[in-house]
């Protein structure tokens, strides 16, 4: 099976990177990303829309609306990755069901895993469909492949692919991963090399989120 695959140049949002050189520096170890629980305005949604989206939900409508308008392609279905989901939002159902032994229906509205992506098709007006993947483990890798089996298997011709973290609580302690960070970006995937898709990838290494977007930015 093909490994190697073409990507499009990166949406990415993250705290504390803002302009295209904060990114590049970042790719190549020289700036960290801000452990905050910021998120990105998304001023080009209707107030209401956005007022009870988690950082999650405004990263990923952030990078999937900033993708959309690069690559003009609102077309493409859309395949979402998220380690942790929506783990903000889980916490919160949690500890109500601890507290005070029941929950209220209205706190699954916006909890569940596929929320982010639903949320950037409904924003992007996006008719085309997705995916979502949780991979196991936390391995981005797996996740990538299995995003990457359409196009390799000539079922689409080009995907865009999304993936999205936001910031763990401090109340999960010592719990809490290494890689504690909010991050989120969309890229154009594709088996062939065009004149949106020109950075070519082999899937065959594991990576994390963080590699795989590095090796976007500096290749």
């Amino acid at each position: 099976m093909q490994t190697d695959i073409f990507f499009s140049e990166p949406s990415c949002w993250a705290p504390g990177l803002t302009s295209q050189d904060d990114w590049t520096l970042w790719s190549r170890g020289e700036k960290s990303i801000e452990k905050s629980s910021v998120s990105p305005s998304i001023d080009f949604t209707p107030p209401l829309f956005r007022r009870r989206l988690s950082q999650l939900c405004k990263m990923t409508v952030h990078v999937v609306h900033d993708a959309v308008e690069k690559n003009a392609c609102a077309d493409l279905k859309q395949v979402f990755i998220s380690k942790r989901g929506e783990i903000n939002r889980e916490f919160t159902i949690n500890r109500t069901l601890i507290q005070e032994e029941m929950i209220l229906p209205a706190a699954f509205s916006l909890s569940v895993f596929n929320a982010p992506i639903a949320l950037a098709a409904i924003a992007c007006n996006l008719k085309s469909g997705y995916t979502t993947f949780f991979p196991s483990k936390g391995d981005f890798h797996s996740a990538l492949l299995a995003a990457a089996a359409p196009v390799l298997s000539g079922e689409e011709s080009k995907v865009l692919l999304v993936y999205g973290d936001e910031l763990v609580p401090d109340d999960y302690g010592t719990l809490r991963p290494e890689d504690n960070f909010p991050l989120a970006f969309a890229t154009v995937l594709s088996a062939g090399e065009d004149s949106v898709c020109s950075k070519k990838i082999s899937l065959k290494e594991k990576m994390t989120p963080e590699d795989f977007l590095k090796t976007l930015l500096s290749s």
